[in-house]
């Protein structure tokens, strides 16, 4: 059985390109430097107003394990998990993230979703970022503030192709080309992690 669960420790470089089959994901680990993630991440902590949705599993409702909140340049809703969102406008410190991300990437998004994991009890499931407002090979940009949690990634089809990383503080990662059709990823509960993490994920709604 072919296995690639990994742990990509790239602290010294500047991009790394998973090698996976079906997929485009580039890793910056060290996308913002320290002074500025921690900028971020305290602005972000402080300022946003956080909100926690129910989700529907198997029938049952549960609140959603981690508080989110929605921004866009626009004013189209992002709908994921039976759940509706409707963005704020982007303020100083979304464009500002955004437009590092643009300069790199050459990457423009409209929208970006935040996501808190308020400590390891916090997670997100078994999924793939393939909603039909983001059209076709959607673009995806994550940016990780705050603890460092595990990322993992499993084929949809071919079940021996697996792989993890640890996403660093001020790290990105970009997920495009047919990533989102052939492979589902997740952040799983750490009883390791007592910290908060934020996770910005900026896409382009249609």
């Amino acid at each position: 059985m072919l296995d690639l669960t990994l742990e990509i420790q790239h602290q010294g470089t500047e991009k790394f390109v998973l090698p996976l089959p079906d997929a485009h994901i580039e890793y910056y680990p060290n996308f913002f430097n320290t002074a500025l993630a921690d900028h971020y991440y305290l602005n972000l902590l402080k300022h946003t107003p956080w909100r926690q949705d129910d989700i529907k599993v198997f029938g049952k409702v549960y609140p959603q394990p981690r508080l989110t909140a929605l921004y866009g340049i626009t004013e189209q809703p992002y709908t994921y998990s039976g759940i509706t969102m409707h963005p704020q406008p982007f303020q100083t410190i979304h464009h500002e993230i955004a437009n590092a991300i643009s300069s790199k990437t050459l990457e423009t998004f409209t929208t970006v979703l935040l996501n808190l994991y308020r400590d390891g009890n916090d997670s997100n499931g078994w999924h793939s970022d393939d909603e039909k407002e983001l059209g076709i090979n959607p673009v995806i940009a994550s940016i990780s503030l705050g603890a460092q949690r595990y990322f993992h990634l499993k084929h949809k089809t071919d079940e021996r192709l697996r792989y993890k990383l640890s996403l660093a503080h001020g790290s990105l990662l970009l997920m495009k080309g047919s990533t989102q059709h052939c492979w589902k990823h997740q952040l799983p509960k750490s009883k390791k992690v007592a910290t908060p993490r934020i996770n910005l994920t900026f896409r382009t709604i249609f």
